[in-house]
């Protein structure tokens, strides 16, 4: 399954030292190049959670697992045409979440409204904290505690027990 996401996915997983777990999950991640730079902002504004980022970045380093990429001349009419309300980086993954029929990853309000209007395929911090857990890669417990350090770093979860998401398959 092909992924792009957003700055807010990357940067709770980043902000708990946890970035790698999108790698286990997703093995490729890809984002567009208006996404990286709103995080090279983020560098410039002091987020220190970002700072290595560029050596997990292909092509800044051939083994990087973040994909950079572009958008394609519809992918770059279609985000034209999507709420100005959005940022650049939304605007961007929306776009090719419908273009190319990835799953998107973000966890902002308005980028998931616009998603759900369009019918582009979406998730975000704890869909994947879910999935890592139903994929045996965490436990419920330390996947709970992710998210609680989610929360502490600022990030607006609607739950803060992952439990009543938990697929736990046929009784």
């Amino acid at each position: 399954m092909s992924v792009v996401s957003s700055t807010t996915v990357l940067s709770n997983f980043a902000s708990i030292g946890q970035l790698a777990v999108l790698r286990h999950l997703f093995g490729v991640v890809c984002m567009p190049t208006e996404v990286f730079a709103e995080i090279e902002d983020a560098q410039h504004e002091g987020y220190p959670f970002f700072a290595d980022i560029e050596q997990q970045t292909y092509p800044l380093v051939e083994t990087g697992w973040l994909h950079l990429i572009s958008l394609d001349e519809t992918e770059l009419r279609l985000a034209a045409t999507l709420s100005a309300g959005l940022h650049r980086g939304e605007r961007s993954c929306i776009a090719i979440a419908l273009q190319r029929n990835w799953l998107m990853l973000t966890d902002d309000r308005a980028a998931r409204a616009e998603a759900r209007l369009r019918q582009a395929r979406f998730s975000g911090s704890i869909g994947c904290l879910v999935l890592a857990v139903e994929r045996g890669l965490i436990p419920l417990a330390q996947a709970n505690g992710w998210l609680e350090a989610m929360i502490a770093q600022g990030y607006y979860a609607p739950l803060t027990d992952l439990s009543l998401l938990i697929n736990r398959g046929p009784a």
